[in-house]
Protein backbone atom coordinates (compact mmCIF):
# COMPACT_ATOMS: atom_id res chain seq x y z
CA UNK A 1 0.00 0.00 0.00
CA UNK A 2 1.36 3.44 -0.95
CA UNK A 3 2.20 5.83 1.86
CA UNK A 4 0.38 9.15 1.33
CA UNK A 5 2.00 12.41 2.43
CA UNK A 6 0.66 15.97 2.54
CA UNK A 7 3.46 18.54 2.70
CA UNK A 8 2.76 22.10 3.85
CA UNK A 9 5.52 24.50 2.78
CA UNK A 10 6.74 22.45 -0.18
CA UNK A 11 8.18 25.50 -1.95
CA UNK A 12 10.14 26.78 1.06
CA UNK A 13 13.84 26.34 1.80
CA UNK A 14 13.47 23.16 3.86
CA UNK A 15 10.25 22.04 2.19
CA UNK A 16 11.93 21.78 -1.20
CA UNK A 17 14.55 19.44 0.23
CA UNK A 18 11.89 17.31 1.91
CA UNK A 19 9.90 17.12 -1.31
CA UNK A 20 12.94 16.06 -3.33
CA UNK A 21 13.79 13.40 -0.76
CA UNK A 22 10.25 11.98 -0.86
CA UNK A 23 10.27 11.95 -4.66
CA UNK A 24 13.68 10.27 -4.84
CA UNK A 25 12.56 7.61 -2.38
CA UNK A 26 9.83 6.60 -4.80
CA UNK A 27 7.44 4.99 -2.33
CA UNK A 28 5.15 7.93 -1.57
CA UNK A 29 2.06 9.51 -3.05
CA UNK A 30 2.70 13.20 -2.41
CA UNK A 31 0.45 16.24 -2.26
CA UNK A 32 1.28 19.85 -1.39
CA UNK A 33 -0.95 22.14 0.67
CA UNK A 34 -0.88 25.50 -1.12
CA UNK A 35 -2.62 28.75 -0.21
CA UNK A 36 -5.13 30.10 -2.78
CA UNK A 37 -3.00 33.15 -3.54
CA UNK A 38 -0.01 30.92 -4.37
CA UNK A 39 -1.71 28.55 -6.80
CA UNK A 40 -0.62 30.50 -9.88
CA UNK A 41 2.92 31.23 -8.69
CA UNK A 42 5.90 29.83 -10.57
CA UNK A 43 6.96 27.73 -7.58
CA UNK A 44 3.58 25.99 -7.56
CA UNK A 45 3.80 25.40 -11.30
CA UNK A 46 7.08 23.61 -10.62
CA UNK A 47 5.26 21.31 -8.21
CA UNK A 48 2.71 20.50 -10.88
CA UNK A 49 5.50 19.68 -13.33
CA UNK A 50 6.77 17.14 -10.78
CA UNK A 51 3.30 15.54 -10.76
CA UNK A 52 2.62 16.69 -7.20
CA UNK A 53 -1.06 16.98 -6.39
CA UNK A 54 -2.02 20.51 -5.31
CA UNK A 55 -4.38 20.77 -2.34
CA UNK A 56 -5.65 24.32 -2.00
CA UNK A 57 -6.06 25.40 1.60
CA UNK A 58 -5.20 28.18 4.02
CA UNK A 59 -4.75 27.33 7.71
CA UNK A 60 -4.89 31.03 8.56
CA UNK A 61 -8.37 31.57 7.09
CA UNK A 62 -10.17 28.22 7.16
CA UNK A 63 -11.92 26.49 10.01
CA UNK A 64 -10.52 23.39 11.65
CA UNK A 65 -13.33 21.34 10.11
CA UNK A 66 -12.52 22.65 6.63
CA UNK A 67 -8.83 21.88 7.07
CA UNK A 68 -9.56 18.44 8.51
CA UNK A 69 -11.52 17.61 5.35
CA UNK A 70 -8.42 18.49 3.30
CA UNK A 71 -6.11 16.41 5.52
CA UNK A 72 -8.40 13.40 5.61
CA UNK A 73 -6.88 10.28 4.08
CA UNK A 74 -3.21 11.25 4.31
CA UNK A 75 -0.99 8.96 6.38
CA UNK A 76 1.54 11.67 7.18
CA UNK A 77 1.25 15.45 7.30
CA UNK A 78 4.55 17.38 7.25
CA UNK A 79 4.79 21.06 8.12
CA UNK A 80 7.77 23.00 6.77
CA UNK A 81 6.48 26.53 7.26
CA UNK A 82 8.58 29.69 7.45
CA UNK A 83 10.44 30.48 10.66
CA UNK A 84 8.09 33.40 11.30
CA UNK A 85 4.97 31.23 10.96
CA UNK A 86 5.49 28.64 13.69
CA UNK A 87 2.40 29.45 15.75
CA UNK A 88 0.25 29.36 12.61
CA UNK A 89 0.62 25.57 12.85
CA UNK A 90 -1.85 25.39 15.77
CA UNK A 91 -4.89 25.10 13.53
CA UNK A 92 -3.11 22.57 11.32
CA UNK A 93 -2.41 20.42 14.39
CA UNK A 94 -6.06 20.68 15.47
CA UNK A 95 -7.17 19.66 11.98
CA UNK A 96 -4.74 16.73 11.82
CA UNK A 97 -6.09 15.44 15.14
CA UNK A 98 -9.65 15.73 13.86
CA UNK A 99 -8.77 14.02 10.57
CA UNK A 100 -7.11 11.08 12.34
CA UNK A 101 -3.67 11.71 10.81
CA UNK A 102 -1.37 8.77 11.54
CA UNK A 103 1.79 10.87 11.90
CA UNK A 104 2.26 14.64 12.11
CA UNK A 105 5.70 16.15 11.52
CA UNK A 106 5.79 19.70 12.91
CA UNK A 107 8.20 22.28 11.57
CA UNK A 108 11.34 21.36 13.50
CA UNK A 109 14.42 20.95 11.28
CA UNK A 110 16.63 23.11 13.49
CA UNK A 111 19.59 22.80 15.86
CA UNK A 112 19.44 20.93 19.14
CA UNK A 113 18.39 23.12 22.06
CA UNK A 114 16.56 22.19 25.27
CA UNK A 115 13.04 23.47 25.98
CA UNK A 116 13.29 26.66 27.97
CA UNK A 117 16.83 27.33 26.77
CA UNK A 118 18.19 30.53 25.24
CA UNK A 119 16.37 30.10 21.91
CA UNK A 120 13.25 31.69 23.32
CA UNK A 121 11.87 32.98 20.02
CA UNK A 122 12.24 30.35 17.32
CA UNK A 123 12.68 27.25 19.47
CA UNK A 124 10.19 28.52 22.02
CA UNK A 125 7.47 28.83 19.39
CA UNK A 126 8.25 25.37 18.02
CA UNK A 127 7.88 23.93 21.52
CA UNK A 128 4.46 25.55 21.85
CA UNK A 129 3.41 23.62 18.73
CA UNK A 130 4.71 20.42 20.31
CA UNK A 131 2.56 21.06 23.37
CA UNK A 132 -0.48 21.43 21.09
CA UNK A 133 0.34 18.06 19.50
CA UNK A 134 0.61 16.39 22.90
CA UNK A 135 -2.66 17.99 24.05
CA UNK A 136 -4.44 16.10 21.26
CA UNK A 137 -2.41 12.88 21.71
CA UNK A 138 -1.71 13.26 17.99
CA UNK A 139 0.86 10.74 16.66
CA UNK A 140 4.00 12.67 15.79
CA UNK A 141 7.69 12.70 15.00
CA UNK A 142 9.86 15.73 15.74
CA UNK A 143 12.85 15.97 13.40
CA UNK A 144 15.83 18.23 14.11
CA UNK A 145 18.85 18.63 11.91
CA UNK A 146 21.72 20.42 13.55
CA UNK A 147 23.08 23.36 11.56
CA UNK A 148 23.48 23.39 7.79
CA UNK A 149 26.81 23.32 5.97
CA UNK A 150 25.27 25.94 3.70
CA UNK A 151 25.19 28.45 6.59
CA UNK A 152 28.48 27.52 8.26
CA UNK A 153 31.43 28.39 5.99
CA UNK A 154 33.47 31.61 6.04
CA UNK A 155 34.18 33.94 3.15
CA UNK A 156 37.55 33.75 1.40
CA UNK A 157 39.73 36.77 0.56
CA UNK A 158 39.39 36.05 -3.16
CA UNK A 159 35.58 36.30 -2.96
CA UNK A 160 35.21 32.99 -4.79
CA UNK A 161 32.53 31.66 -2.42
CA UNK A 162 30.62 34.92 -1.98
CA UNK A 163 28.02 33.72 -4.49
CA UNK A 164 26.76 31.20 -1.92
CA UNK A 165 27.26 33.20 1.29
CA UNK A 166 24.43 34.47 3.47
CA UNK A 167 25.43 37.11 5.97
CA UNK A 168 28.62 37.31 8.02
CA UNK A 169 30.26 33.95 8.76
CA UNK A 170 33.85 35.06 9.46
CA UNK A 171 33.58 35.64 13.20
CA UNK A 172 35.30 33.17 15.50
CA UNK A 173 33.25 32.74 18.66
CA UNK A 174 35.23 32.19 21.85
CA UNK A 175 38.14 29.91 21.01
CA UNK A 176 36.37 28.39 18.01
CA UNK A 177 36.39 25.01 19.69
CA UNK A 178 32.68 24.45 20.39
CA UNK A 179 31.52 21.24 18.63
CA UNK A 180 28.36 21.52 16.54
CA UNK A 181 26.14 18.96 14.88
CA UNK A 182 26.01 19.73 11.14
CA UNK A 183 24.44 18.43 7.94
CA UNK A 184 24.14 19.20 4.25
CA UNK A 185 20.56 20.44 3.93
CA UNK A 186 20.16 18.33 0.79
CA UNK A 187 20.28 15.23 3.02
CA UNK A 188 17.33 16.36 5.14
CA UNK A 189 14.72 15.09 2.69
CA UNK A 190 16.45 11.78 2.10
CA UNK A 191 16.50 11.06 5.82
CA UNK A 192 12.97 12.36 6.38
CA UNK A 193 11.74 9.82 3.84
CA UNK A 194 13.25 7.03 5.91
CA UNK A 195 12.03 8.41 9.21
CA UNK A 196 8.35 8.63 8.29
CA UNK A 197 8.29 5.00 7.12
CA UNK A 198 9.97 3.77 10.29
CA UNK A 199 7.70 2.63 13.16
CA UNK A 200 10.60 3.11 15.61
CA UNK A 201 10.38 6.89 15.15
CA UNK A 202 6.67 7.28 15.93
CA UNK A 203 6.08 9.58 18.93
CA UNK A 204 9.81 10.26 19.16
CA UNK A 205 12.30 13.06 18.58
CA UNK A 206 14.92 12.25 15.93
CA UNK A 207 18.09 14.13 15.02
CA UNK A 208 19.84 13.89 11.68
CA UNK A 209 23.44 13.02 12.35
CA UNK A 210 26.04 13.91 9.70
CA UNK A 211 29.18 15.52 11.18
CA UNK A 212 30.30 17.21 14.37
CA UNK A 213 32.65 20.11 13.62
CA UNK A 214 34.11 23.09 15.44
CA UNK A 215 34.73 26.42 13.75
CA UNK A 216 38.42 25.58 13.92
CA UNK A 217 37.72 22.35 12.00
CA UNK A 218 35.79 24.30 9.36
CA UNK A 219 38.54 26.90 8.97
CA UNK A 220 41.19 24.19 8.55
CA UNK A 221 39.17 22.45 5.83
CA UNK A 222 38.36 25.68 4.00
CA UNK A 223 41.95 26.94 4.10
CA UNK A 224 43.37 23.57 3.10
CA UNK A 225 41.00 23.17 0.16
CA UNK A 226 41.20 26.76 -1.08
CA UNK A 227 44.83 27.56 -0.37
CA UNK A 228 43.72 30.91 1.09
CA UNK A 229 44.13 32.30 4.58
CA UNK A 230 40.77 33.28 6.03
CA UNK A 231 40.35 36.77 7.40
CA UNK A 232 38.84 36.29 10.84
CA UNK A 233 37.13 38.48 13.41
CA UNK A 234 36.63 37.37 17.00
CA UNK A 235 33.82 37.66 19.54
CA UNK A 236 33.91 36.59 23.16
CA UNK A 237 31.14 34.68 24.87
CA UNK A 238 30.26 37.82 26.83
CA UNK A 239 29.92 39.75 23.58
CA UNK A 240 27.60 37.08 22.15
CA UNK A 241 25.37 37.21 25.21
CA UNK A 242 25.27 41.03 25.16
CA UNK A 243 24.40 40.97 21.46
CA UNK A 244 21.54 38.55 22.13
CA UNK A 245 20.08 40.74 24.90
CA UNK A 246 20.35 43.84 22.71
CA UNK A 247 18.61 42.06 19.82
CA UNK A 248 15.76 40.99 22.09
CA UNK A 249 15.28 44.57 23.32
CA UNK A 250 15.24 45.88 19.74
CA UNK A 251 12.60 43.32 18.75
CA UNK A 252 10.39 44.19 21.72
CA UNK A 253 10.53 47.82 20.60
CA UNK A 254 9.72 46.89 16.98
CA UNK A 255 7.93 43.50 17.07
CA UNK A 256 6.96 43.57 13.38
CA UNK A 257 10.46 44.43 12.13
CA UNK A 258 11.71 41.48 10.03
CA UNK A 259 15.37 42.42 10.39
CA UNK A 260 14.97 42.68 14.18
CA UNK A 261 13.40 39.22 14.23
CA UNK A 262 16.22 37.74 12.16
CA UNK A 263 18.75 39.40 14.48
CA UNK A 264 17.20 37.63 17.48
CA UNK A 265 17.17 34.25 15.71
CA UNK A 266 20.82 34.67 14.74
CA UNK A 267 22.00 35.85 18.18
CA UNK A 268 20.11 33.11 20.02
CA UNK A 269 21.53 30.48 17.67
CA UNK A 270 25.05 31.74 18.38
CA UNK A 271 24.65 31.64 22.16
CA UNK A 272 23.06 28.19 22.03
CA UNK A 273 25.74 26.78 19.71
CA UNK A 274 28.90 28.45 20.96
CA UNK A 275 28.30 29.46 24.59
CA UNK A 276 25.94 26.77 25.91
CA UNK A 277 27.19 24.18 23.37
CA UNK A 278 23.67 22.76 23.03
CA UNK A 279 23.93 21.50 19.45
CA UNK A 280 25.74 18.20 19.99
CA UNK A 281 24.85 14.52 19.58
CA UNK A 282 25.46 13.97 23.30
CA UNK A 283 22.94 16.65 24.24
CA UNK A 284 20.43 15.32 21.71
CA UNK A 285 20.65 11.85 23.21
CA UNK A 286 20.32 13.31 26.71
CA UNK A 287 17.10 15.00 25.58
CA UNK A 288 15.77 11.67 24.32
CA UNK A 289 16.38 12.00 20.60
CA UNK A 290 16.98 8.99 18.38
CA UNK A 291 20.13 9.16 16.23
CA UNK A 292 19.79 8.54 12.48
CA UNK A 293 23.34 7.16 12.35
CA UNK A 294 22.23 4.35 14.63
CA UNK A 295 18.81 3.98 12.99
CA UNK A 296 20.18 3.89 9.43
CA UNK A 297 23.85 2.81 9.51
CA UNK A 298 23.83 2.25 5.74
CA UNK A 299 22.97 5.91 5.02
CA UNK A 300 25.97 7.95 3.88
CA UNK A 301 25.38 11.66 4.40
CA UNK A 302 27.41 14.18 2.43
CA UNK A 303 30.58 15.20 4.24
CA UNK A 304 31.59 18.80 4.85
CA UNK A 305 34.77 18.20 2.85
CA UNK A 306 32.73 17.07 -0.16
CA UNK A 307 30.45 20.08 0.30
CA UNK A 308 33.48 22.41 0.22
CA UNK A 309 34.69 20.76 -2.99
CA UNK A 310 31.36 21.62 -4.61
CA UNK A 311 31.38 25.10 -3.09
CA UNK A 312 34.82 25.90 -4.53
CA UNK A 313 33.75 24.48 -7.88
CA UNK A 314 30.85 26.95 -8.03
CA UNK A 315 28.18 24.28 -7.54
CA UNK A 316 26.65 25.43 -4.24
CA UNK A 317 23.53 27.56 -3.85
CA UNK A 318 22.92 30.41 -1.45
CA UNK A 319 20.05 29.58 0.94
CA UNK A 320 16.98 31.78 1.17
CA UNK A 321 17.65 33.48 -2.15
CA UNK A 322 14.15 34.93 -2.29
CA UNK A 323 13.58 35.66 1.39
CA UNK A 324 16.57 37.21 3.16
CA UNK A 325 18.41 38.97 0.36
CA UNK A 326 19.23 41.87 2.70
CA UNK A 327 21.67 39.55 4.48
CA UNK A 328 23.68 39.02 1.29
CA UNK A 329 26.32 41.73 1.43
Amino acid sequence: MTHTVLLHGATGETGREILDGLIDDGSFTIAALVRPESVEKAATETLKEKAIKIVVGDPANQTVDELAALLNGYDTVISAVAASAQLAQFKLVDAAAKAGTKRFIPCGFTSISPPGGVMSLLRGEKEQVHERIWYHHLPYTIIDTGFWYQLSFPRLPSGRVDYATLGDANTFFGNGDAPNLMIDKRDIGRLTARIIKDPRTLNKRVFLHAEVLTQDDIWIIMQGKSGEKIETKRASHDQLIAKMHAARVALRENPTDTMAQVAVWSAEYDVSKYVRVDNTPENARYLGYLDTKKLYPDFRPNTFTAFVDGLLAGKAQRPYQDKYNFLHK
